[in-house]
């Protein structure tokens, strides 16, 4: 497992804050209510400890929705949420009168849109902050338990997943929200590598 400074971390944290700061404006003109979001931490996990992460109570269902990147390094990240919250979610983009039949009808367009902000929000941050290139697939929606929304991103078994612990915070509701990184050892050498020329950029020869 990788481990990063405190000083690597926090910028990490920060590099992301700027990402969801982004996909937050253009989900506020999505859902014609503010919203405001967070990063409050990231974690590096194996799978397991990433779906228990995500809480599995009673086979509770996910929503994902899943993008693989390559370029400065390779990775697919995938947004999660509670299945429950991801209608909700589709509630305050399309308006009240729609009926929860069409609701449900239209919930993956609607989530692989939501997707597609906010995982390209995160990742253009980081390509634009490391002044490097990441070419992004389309979205594709999982619906599962977190161990099988993790399995379906495939990969070797030494894969590890970077967590990012999302605040979704809207004027009437509180969402909470992950996504997940996932991987190889050689993706999260090449991550740590364009932190670590990130934070000697931003803080000059010491």
């Amino acid at each position: 497992m990788l481990n990063l400074t405190e000083l690597e971390n926090d910028a990490l944290v920060e590099i992301f804050n700027i990402g969801v700061g982004h996909a937050a404006a253009a989900m506020s003109e999505i859902v014609n209510e503010e919203v405001t979001m967070s990063v409050p931490s990231i974690s590096f996990l194996n799978r397991a400890e990433a779906a228990h992460l995500l809480g599995n109570r009673d086979g509770e269902r996910i929503c994902g929705i899943s993008q693989h990147y390559e370029g400065a390094f390779k990775t697919e990240a995938i947004l999660m949420f509670p299945e429950a919250k991801s209608l909700e979610i589709v509630r305050l983009m399309v308006g009240e009168a729609i009926p929860l039949q069409e609701l449900t009808e239209m919930e993956q367009e609607a989530m692989s849109e939501i997707g597609n902000i906010i995982l390209n929000s995160c990742v253009g941050t980081l390509a634009n902050i490391f002044g490097r290139e990441l070419h992004g697939s389309l979205p594709v929606y999982h619906i599962g338990t977190s161990e099988e929304i993790l399995a379906s991103s495939g990969g070797q078994a030494d894969t590890v997943v970077l967590m990012l612990h999302i605040d979704f915070i809207l004027e009437k509701h509180q969402i909470h929200g992950y996504v997940a990184f996932v991987l190889d050892v050689s993706a999260l050498h090449d991550l740590k590598e364009q932190v670590d020329q990130y934070l000697a950029k931003v803080m000059g020869p010491t």
